[in-house]
């Protein structure tokens, strides 16, 4: 398998006047091509940080995040900038939706920040994959929280990501949507060969995955 992503010796201290709290305490990992990893633990294990610091949403206090071998560390602002768009996709427990934009506008805002077409096929493909094809004059307040969710992946996938950073992407939905979100993300996977690195706390969530990486105390335990 080729490595697409590595953690090496990732520490991370969040400072609070004279407090400091350990969130991550030297973990290594490699992540490779086409892989469906789970990243498992519970709440304040350091699970989230890890995947803010890989996905270059926050910044390493020691170690550092190789992608294609390259240190996004040493990225300039704009090159990281880059990379997040049309190499990253990103699904929040929230569903971070604009408002004022329809579904197809807030699905297709990736790509018009990036000022690219994207492909009418893949578009139509993804909507069809995800069931909100005709959802796509609505806006976010007329949707149900699964079907939020659903366009929120859409925009994760419309550059073709090599990577998708899910985080918690259940966490405001009943068990029922939450289920059903999981198994999309598995389709996808599989439909379109991204990686996937999805943080939750649901045992029975990462039992989906290929890879399942427990974290306790900010570090990776060996299962």
């Amino acid at each position: 398998m080729t490595k697409l992503l590595e953690a090496a010796g990732l520490h991370k201290v969040y400072s609070s006047g004279e407090a400091k709290t350990h969130a991550l305490r030297g973990v290594d990992y490699t992540f490779c091509d086409n892989r469906f990893y789970a990243v498992i633990g519970k709440s304040g294990s350091g699970k989230s940080t890890l995947l803010h610091l890989i996905s270059g949403m926050e910044t390493p206090t020691e170690g550092s995040v190789l992608y294609r071998s390259q240190n996004i560390g040493n990225m300039k602002d704009a090159e990281l900038s880059k990379l997040k768009r049309q190499k990253f996709g990103f699904v929040f427990q929230a569903y971070n939706l604009l408002p004022e934009l329809c579904v197809l506008e807030n699905i297709m805002l990736p790509a018009d920040l990036d000022k690219q077409k994207a492909d009418k096929t893949y578009v139509k493909e993804i909507l069809q994959t995800l069931g909100i094809q005709d959802k796509i004059r609505k806006y976010p307040s007329q949707l149900s929280g699964g079907e939020q969710q659903r366009v929120a992946i859409a925009r994760a996938l419309i550059n073709k990501p090599e990577i998708i950073f899910a985080d918690e992407p259940t966490g405001n939905l009943d068990q029922q949507n939450g289920n059903a979100v999981i198994d999309l993300l598995v389709k996808l996977h599989r439909q379109f060969r991204q990686t996937i690195i999805l943080v939750t706390h649901d045992n029975d969530i990462a039992a989906c995955a290929d890879e399942i990486i427990y974290i306790q105390d900010g570090l990776i335990i060996p299962r």
